[in-house]
C-alpha cells in the first residue's frame, strides 16, 4: 500500500519541488538586475599648471629696395648680427637656424601710385629650445638691435611654447582624478545609506593642455575621468 502512495504522490511531490526551485531562481535573478541596476555614475577632476619645456620663436626682418644683389648682401651681414646678438644672449649655434625667405615685387601690382622701393625681400629666423626662461627674457631686448640697423617683426608670428612631458603627468592625474571620483561616491553611497561597492566601469577621459591667456609658456593641464561604481 506504501509503495503504490509513492508511486502515486511522486511526480506531484517533484513538480512541487521543481516548482519552489525555479521561483527561487528567478527570484535571485532578479535580485540580481536590481543589484546591477544600483550603480552611481560619478566624475572625478585632476588639474596641474606646468611650464613649457620648449619652445620655437620665430623673427622676421624685412628690408626693402630698389637692387636685388644689394638687398641680398644686405641681408646676410643683418642675419649675421641677428646671430651673433642671440648667441651673445646665451642661444647656442644649433638653436638659430635660417627660416624662410621671400622676395615681393612691389611694383607688379601697384594701381596709383609705384612705390619707392620696387622689391621687399622678408626672411625669417627661428630659435628652437628648451631654454624657455632665456626665451621670456630675451623677448624684451629686441630693441637693442635697432642702434645696429636690424629691425625684427616678432609680432607677426606667435611664439610657440610646447610641453612635451603629458606622459610623465598622466599616471599622477589619473589617480588623482579616480581617488577624486571615489570621494564624491562615497558622500552619495553614504547619503543614500548604502555601501560603495567595486568599479564596474572607468573611463580616462581626455587630457587637455590649454595655455596661459597672459603667460603662455604656463600650460594648465586637465583630465575628467568617468567611473561607474556599484551601490550594495
Amino acid at each position: 500500500m506504501l509503495q503504490h502512495f509513492d508511486r502515486q504522490w511522486m511526480p506531484a511531490l517533484l513538480v512541487a519541488v521543481a516548482i519552489g526551485l525555479a521561483g527561487y531562481f528567478i527570484g535571485q535573478g532578479f535580485q540580481s538586475i536590481a543589484n546591477k541596476d544600483r550603480v552611481v555614475s560619478v566624475k572625478g577632476l585632476s588639474t596641474q599648471d606646468v611650464n613649457a619645456d620648449f619652445v620655437v620663436w620665430p623673427l622676421e626682418m624685412t628690408i626693402s629696395g630698389n637692387d636685388l644683389a644689394t638687398l641680398t648682401a644686405q641681408l646676410k651681414s643683418k642675419e649675421q648680427i641677428v646671430r651673433r646678438f642671440f648667441l651673445a644672449k646665451g642661444f647656442e649655434e644649433a638653436e638659430i637656424k635660417s627660416g624662410n625667405t621671400s622676395i615681393e615685387d612691389n611694383w607688379a601690382n601697384y594701381y596709383e601710385r609705384r612705390p619707392d622701393n620696387h622689391y621687399s625681400i622678408h626672411s625669417t629666423m627661428v630659435i628652437s629650445t628648451h631654454k624657455v626662461d632665456l626665451v621670456i627674457a630675451s623677448q624684451g631686448t629686441q630693441a637693442e638691435l635697432l642702434s645696429q640697423g636690424v629691425i625684427l617683426n616678432s609680432y607677426k608670428w606667435n611664439t610657440d611654447y610646447q610641453f612635451n612631458g603629458l606622459n610623465e603627468l598622466k599616471p599622477v592625474m589619473i589617480e588623482e582624478a579616480t581617488k577624486n571620483a571615489r570621494a564624491v561616491a562615497q558622500k552619495f553611497a553614504d547619503d543614500a545609506d548604502c555601501r560603495l561597492g567595486s568599479i564596474m566601469r572607468a573611463n580616462q577621459g581626455q587630457f587637455s593642455v590649454v595655455s596661459d591667456e597672459y603667460q603662455p609658456w604656463i600650460k594648465h593641464v586637465r583630465v575628467v575621468t568617468t567611473v561607474d561604481y556599484a551601490l550594495d
